[in-house]
């Protein structure tokens, strides 16, 4: 814990998370599709620009308050929903909903996440929205809106990007099948990794092992383990070929159940992101699925400029994938995002330090964006806009 308290950065934190966990699972959260490309797209997209400050203000009283949808947060920055993170770090969820709680921003449940929408909810009532993944039989998706509004959540983020398994190189070289199951040969590896990771493995197995999928398990069939619950998510979520994958009908009927704020995840095209908004959908993160969905998709912050000039404000336009300092985050609002998401940094946090590991991502980048907006002149994240940027040379 003390290399994850000491960090100054989020790549210390990352360090600390590849210490801490096994190999193949650290892949699991670093890892992208085919040649990782997209994941090297993400974070360079950034470094094409470069910040223009504005000197002489006074910036002694300042705040990065920012409101989004009806809700105030304390900075404009939110956790992504980061799959199933419980193998990471038992209760995973639950610990990354209390850090967005304390820290007062919005954390997305992953549709693919080890504890319920409910228990989550309750956990953090101010500060959870729940993905949606869109089931085979569309009638447990159906009924996943029905609980998520019973539960009283906010906001529905439909994630649209993934209609097919892709092809993930890491988890073909480390023999690891999605959902995870233990290969002989992956038990071997595992045991020889007991020796150098036996804190995760201490954890994992106090915890009772594979964690369960509670937002699928209602569906699955009855007394059926964590593994085979996870095995019947995969099989409705994500279908070999095209048959059962999610269609613009299907954002229709979402509409139509939903009457709270609903967010579609994933667009990258700004023709998909007018039709979303002609349908009535309230807002659009901006996203490759951090370089783990289509390998040779734009960048998100590539992508945003564009999307920003369609819509307009008829929608809220926000970015996830890339993110790692507060200054990215302050360069994608001067792009014209709302608000941005990150996944991965609090992801290692959560898996080297827990909690604490969580909260101080958030801590870390809560005052990189306040220190570069101080730098730059500004004393509101309504401040930030195109003029303080410049287009680095090629």
């Amino acid at each position: 814990m003390a290399s994850v308290k000491n960090a100054v950065n989020v790549d210390d934190v990352r360090r600390a998370a590849r210490s801490y966990l096994p190999g193949f699972l650290y892949d699991f959260i670093e890892g992208g599709v085919d040649g990782e490309e997209g994941l090297s797209r993400n974070t360079a997209a950034f470094s094409k620009f470069s910040l223009v400050p504005r000197y002489l203000v006074d910036v002694a009283q300042r705040s990065t308050r920012t409101e989004l949808f009806g809700r105030h947060y304390a900075m404009p920055f939110g956790i992504s929903p980061t799959g199933p993170a419980p193998l990471f770090r038992p209760h995973a969820d639950l610990l990354l909903a209390k850090a967005a709680r304390s820290a007062g921003i919005p954390f997305i449940l992953s549709g693919a996440a080890g504890a319920s929408l409910e228990e989550v909810k309750a956990t953090a009532p101010d500060n959870t929205w729940f993905q949606l993944y869109t089931a085979r039989d569309r009638n447990i998706s159906h009924d996943q809106i029905r609980r998520a509004t019973h539960a009283g959540m906010d906001v529905l983020v439909v994630t649209v990007d993934t209609p097919v398994t892709p092809k993930r190189e890491r988890h073909l070289r480390n023999r690891i099948s999605v959902p995870f199951r233990l290969s002989p040969s992956t038990a071997l590896r595992m045991a020889r990794e007991i020796v150098m990771h036996p804190a995760w493995f201490a954890r994992f197995f106090a915890s009772g092992g594979m964690p369960a999928m509670a937002n699928w398990s209602p569906y699955a069939e009855k007394r059926a383990t964590a593994a085979q619950t996870a095995s019947f998510f995969f099989d409705q979520a994500f279908v070999p070929g095209y048959v059962g994958t999610p269609t613009w009908q299907d954002l229709e009927t979402y509409r139509r159940l939903w009457n709270g704020t609903l967010v579609v995840k994933g667009f990258l095209h700004p023709q998909d992101v007018v039709r979303a908004a002609d349908l009535g959908c309230d807002g659009v993160i901006v996203s490759n699925h951090g370089g783990k969905a289509l390998d040779r998709a734009p960048s998100s912050l590539d992508a945003l400029p564009a999307i920003r000039a369609a819509i307009g404000e008829r929608m809220t336009v926000m970015l996830d994938s890339g993110i790692r300092r507060g200054s990215d985050a302050v360069i994608a609002l001067c792009l014209g995002a709302d608000f941005v998401f990150a996944g991965r940094p609090t992801l290692y946090g959560v898996a080297a330090g827990g909690e604490e590991g969580a909260r101080k991502v958030l801590s870390i980048i809560a005052t990189e964006i306040d220190l570069v907006m101080a730098m730059l002149g500004c004393t509101s994240t309504r401040d930030l806009n195109e003029t303080l940027l410049t287009r680095n040379a090629p």
